[in-house]
């Protein structure tokens, strides 16, 4: 199992959590050296990584990174300021005529096939003991897969539209997800695609590998999305057919249904993306909304310069996002990926990722604030079996609340 232990920062620069000092790894090996262990790869480890879109020439040029002084300097570049009045909104309350009136365009988009649910259910199968937690049970007999499922048939009946359920697994889930789905994966309505793969490094930049020799790979984390969704011929299909919508949720978080009130709210402010945000309890910490040289925008909180403090902002991104599918499908942009340092087997390794809510640098972006809390929740997020427990009668009272039991 893999630990996340250093994030090292954009830009060749590292930080270990608490610490803000410059930190000083091994000098790295050559981008040649490091294509030479690429190219004496197995065979078959170089058709899994090609199948899954390996970006040979990205991870050298990532690697060059590894290696000499670092200082804290390049965290994000510009000034970072709190939200303005305004930038985090609330849905009207409900029973108002203009909550009313939201559910009711909301729900007309649903019934005209305007809208798809994009759920995160890659990454390494790790948290949950190795197990697929696509596949790990939430209620009683019901996976997390079957309440997903149960979900999109609740909103359809009350609609009388059809949403498509598109999953984005990796290679570490995408075979135990496609068999528990059968014949329901007809490859449009309901689909998976996969995310890409890449392998760790040494903090020196060499290939890392296992005591037996073999290479260890990962899941470059769920800022793949727009482009893997894009490659698997999907969202551009979704937008010919007059596609508006993707919402975009963490498989875990049951909370973050298809729901008609923020589907309307994200039609009318005319944004290219919702993002929802709750309040932070105690000691949360995530990706928060800030405004980057004036810009409203998502940061993680390790990417803040020394001078802003993140307790500033009392709400955090919750990783659920509604996408106008057009700009989605348009969207061309750098994303920055961010070297991670992790301990697999009582070694350290390093690994590129990138995250999601990148895409708000580019994209005009609303903040939602959302409950936390009760049946209204949209935050249930579940990390581990522990977590799972702890969450099971929120899970419940959300469920029954609309109608997925």
């Amino acid at each position: 199992m893999a630990h996340s232990q250093v994030v090292v920062r954009p830009e060749g620069r590292r930080r270990r959590e608490g610490h803000n000092g410059s930190v000083r790894l091994p000098a790295a090996m050559s981008v040649a050296e490091l294509g030479a262990e690429l190219d004496g790869l197995p065979a078959e480890i170089r058709e899994l990584l090609l199948r899954h879109r390996f970006d040979r020439s990205r991870l050298k040029r990532l690697a060059t990174r590894l290696g000499g002084e670092t200082d804290e300097d390049n965290r994000v570049r510009g000034a970072v300021t709190a939200p303005a009045d305004g930038d985090v909104s609330v849905l009207p309350p409900p029973g108002s005529a203009e909550r009313r009136q939201l559910e009711e365009d909301g729900l007309a988009a649903i019934a005209r096939g305007e809208c798809a649910l994009t759920v995160l259910a890659g990454g390494m199968a790790t948290r949950m003991g190795g197990v697929i937690k696509a596949l790990v049970q939430a209620l009683d007999d019901e996976t997390f897969l079957d309440l997903r499922l149960a979900e999109v048939r609740s909103i359809e009946q009350r609609s009388g539209g059809r949403v498509p359920l598109w999953l984005m697994t990796s290679h570490a889930t995408d075979r135990g997800i496609r068999e528990a789905l059968g014949q329901r994966r007809d490859g449009d309505r309901i689909a998976t695609f996969t995310q890409h793969l890449s392998v760790r490094l040494t903090p020196e930049g060499r290939l890392f590998t296992d005591d037996a020799g073999a290479p260890s790979l990962h899941a470059p984390g769920h800022g793949d999305l727009p482009d893997a969704l894009k490659e698997s011929g999907l969202l551009g299909r979704f937008v010919e057919g007059g596609g508006r919508v993707v919402l975009v949720a963490n498989l875990d978080n049951l909370g973050a249904t298809l729901d008609p009130a923020i589907v309307g709210w994200h039609l009318s402010h005319g944004k290219p993306v919702t993002c929802e945000v709750v309040d932070k309890v105690g000691s949360d910490r995530g990706g928060i909304p800030v405004r980057l040289d004036g810009r409203p925008v998502v940061l993680e909180e390790f990417r803040l310069p020394d001078s802003f403090d993140p307790t500033r902002v009392r709400v955090f991104n919750t990783n659920t996002f509604h996408f106008d599918a057009r700009r989605l499908a348009e969207l061309d942009m750098e994303f920055t990926f961010f070297t991670v340092k992790k301990n697999v087997s009582g070694k350290s390794v390093i690994q590129f990722e990138r995250l999601i809510g990148e895409v708000t640098s580019m994209l005009d972006t609303a903040f939602l604030r959302v409950p936390r809390d009760g049946a209204e929740s949209r935050f249930l997020p579940v990390k581990d079996h522990d977590e799972l427990t702890a969450r099971r009668g929120d899970i419940e009272a959300v469920a029954r609340t609309r109608g997925m039991r």
